[in-house]
Parts: structure tokens; C-alpha cells; sequence
């Protein structure tokens, strides 16, 4: 797996960018993918979503779709959308440090 320098850091990742390591993550990493992909700041809500991402990839061993954030996170869709715009599900995994989640381009 390639490594990158992201914030400082030497972190692995995919060829689109994406972490493969799950321990590498931080919140302090998360701010500085965020801003990578245009989000300035992430506030409580963001770190909520991101929060329910990466306990429920660790139990469930995949990426949440947005459909299951939002069933089972309890994130309405158009939250998702407000607070990730575009491609909501893929900057989600992104700032998360998860993978993409399948079925995602």
C-alpha cells in the first residue's frame, strides 16, 4: 500500500486516497481531510456522523452505506448531504479513514 504525509503524518493508503489503516486515523486527521475535500471546520455534527462510522465499521467490518446512517445512525439523508455535500457517503468514509463503502464511484 502506498504511504502519504497527510497533517504531518505518515498514513497508508488506496489508490484513490482512501486510508487502509484504521488505527492510523485521528480527529486531528479527520480535520485535515475535511479541509482537504473542502469542509473548513468540522463541528459536533459532523463528528456525530463520523463517530457512528467508524464504531459501526468496526463491528461491522464494512463502510455504512447512507442508507444505513441514516437507518441506523439516525442521520436524516439531507443532513448527510448538508454536512458532506456531493458524494455525501464518499467523503463521509473519507474523513472517517474507512474505506470507500461498496457500491460507491
Amino acid at each position: 500500500m502506498p504511504v502519504t504525509t497527510i497533517g504531518g503524518r505518515e498514513v497508508h493508503i488506496d489508490d484513490e486516497g482512501f486510508l487502509t489503516e484504521y488505527d492510523e486515523w485521528s480527529e486531528d486527521l479527520a480535520k485535515e481531510l475535511a479541509a482537504n475535500i473542502g469542509i473548513p471546520e468540522l463541528t459536533e455534527d459532523h463528528l456525530r456522523v463520523i463517530a457512528f462510522l467508524r464504531a459501526d465499521y468496526k463491528e461491522q467490518g464494512e463502510t455504512a452505506t447512507l442508507r444505513r446512517v441514516s437507518a441506523v445512525g439516525g442521520i436524516p439523508t439531507k443532513t448527510l448531504f448538508q454536512l458532506f455535500p456531493k458524494k455525501p457517503a464518499r467523503k463521509m468514509s473519507y474523513v472517517s479513514g474507512l474505506p470507500k463503502p461498496a457500491g460507491c464511484i
